[in-house]
């Protein structure tokens, strides 16, 4: 998969039980946390949870000239500074530097481990203020390409079947602080070793879209010319299908947008990505075509995983081909890894090169992504860790049951 980012999956040891339908809690999940960065006078502020604007307002409202804001911004963003401690804010005056000392913070994750795979993938874990842990994968490539996988969630509500993570069910929405310092850390842990990290991916644990106020703002974070400076066209938000997300996403972010497909009939959809049964294929493509019609620079990025007996049928090819016919959009076709429990099993290699090249004679455009860091469950489908509680695996169609 070099200089191709991982998706939102993990592993574990699965003691479910089966259920007919997704549960409901996958739908009434569906609503959105209060936007992050918000500060009362007198209270404490997390630096990282604000947009240039918020910062500049706060530091006014401290007393400062609106010019100390943006010395402060390129202490946390550019510089090569990434400051996460008040010790870093050098060229700051030092009343600023007091103030911001008895009034903020600067750090929202800790380093709890780095794990590197055999091909020089980095797995990092952090831990949150309540000891809830992520996963960040930091991917290198010997193209010069550099990518962070991030998270937006601990754990997800989808309940997609072959992801791990989004079986764990949802424990937290991430602040914007908590999603934008995953790339900050990456920068400051990484660059000396690999370059500039070039590239963002929200495919770490969790349904982007499902915390889409801080999902936005972060990225915003990321493409400030001033701040991280990644570019938009290098920073790429994934999501399983949450239509009303994704039209306010197409309309309010410049960044690139990722959908997980991954089926080509509703009635594998729903089974292997539950949120299907409320935005279907039909909805959500009819979406697509509509908001990029007003993006006409824009395309979106198709994964699909390909589960053997499943999805990777000559039949697939050809409906995958129409299902998409007037999308400006590419195709990642990604090998499913296996994981402790799992149900599914991968596409033998050369299907999938037998698929890819019959969505390429129908003039689409075809990746094929190769597995990174999954001898230390870093790669595709392998974020997260077993809880106590886990959502249920769904009925399999009677038709798939051989398959399995």
């Amino acid at each position: 998969m070099a200089a191709l980012p991982l998706l939102r999956w993990g592993a574990s040891s699965l003691h479910a039980h089966f259920s007919p339908t997704p549960p409901r809690r996958l739908f009434s999940a569906l609503r959105q946390p209060p936007a992050a960065g918000r500060y009362e006078p007198g209270s404490r502020v997390m630096l990282k949870g604000m947009d240039y604007p918020e910062l500049e307002k706060w530091v006014q409202s401290q007393g400062f000239r609106p010019g100390q804001a943006m010395m402060l911004w390129k202490c946390l963003y550019g510089n090569n500074v990434w400051a996460h401690c008040h010790d870093e804010l050098a060229g700051l005056n030092k009343d600023l530097r007091k103030m911001i000392s008895d009034h903020a913070d600067l750090k929202a994750l800790t380093i709890k481990d780095i794990i590197t795979a055999s091909d020089g993938t980095r797995k990092i874990l952090f831990s949150l203020e309540d000891a809830s842990v992520i996963e960040t994968v930091v991917i290198p490539s010997a193209r010069g390409r550099t990518t962070v996988c991030v998270s937006s969630q601990v754990g997800c509500a989808m309940n997609c079947q072959f992801c791990f993570t989004g079986r764990m069910g949802l424990r937290k929405h991430l602040s914007t602080a908590e999603i934008v310092e995953q790339a900050v850390f990456a920068r400051k842990l990484f660059s000396d070793e690999f370059g500039t990290i070039t590239n963002v991916v929200f495919m770490g644990m969790g349904e982007p879209l499902h915390n889409v106020d801080n999902v936005i703002k972060a990225s915003s974070i990321m493409v400030d010319e001033q701040g991280l400076q990644f570019s938009p066209r290098k920073v790429t938000v994934s999501t399983s299908g949450l239509v009303p997300e994704i039209k306010r996403f197409l309309n309010e972010s410049n960044c690139d947008l990722a959908v997980s497909l991954n089926a080509t009939t509703d009635e594998v959809r729903d089974w292997i990505m539950p949120i299907n049964r409320r935005y279907n294929l039909s909805t959500l493509l009819g979406t697509l075509r509509e908001e990029l019609r007003l993006r006409p620079k824009s395309i979106v990025l198709f994964e699909y995983v390909m589960l053997a007996g499943v999805n990777d049928s000559v039949d697939d090819a050809k409906r995958l081909t129409e299902l998409v016919r007037g999308i400006a959009c590419k195709i990642n076709l990604i090998s499913f890894n296996p994981h402790s429990g799992s149900q599914f099993k991968p596409t033998p290699d050369e299907k999938i090169i037998e698929f890819r090249n019959m969505l390429i004679q129908s003039g689409l455009t075809v990746m094929v992504r190769l597995s990174r860091g999954d001898d230390q469950m870093a790669a595709c489908g392998q974020l997260g860790a077993a809880g106590d509680y886990q959502l249920p695996l769904l009925r399999v169609p009677e038709k798939f049951q051989v398959a399995l």
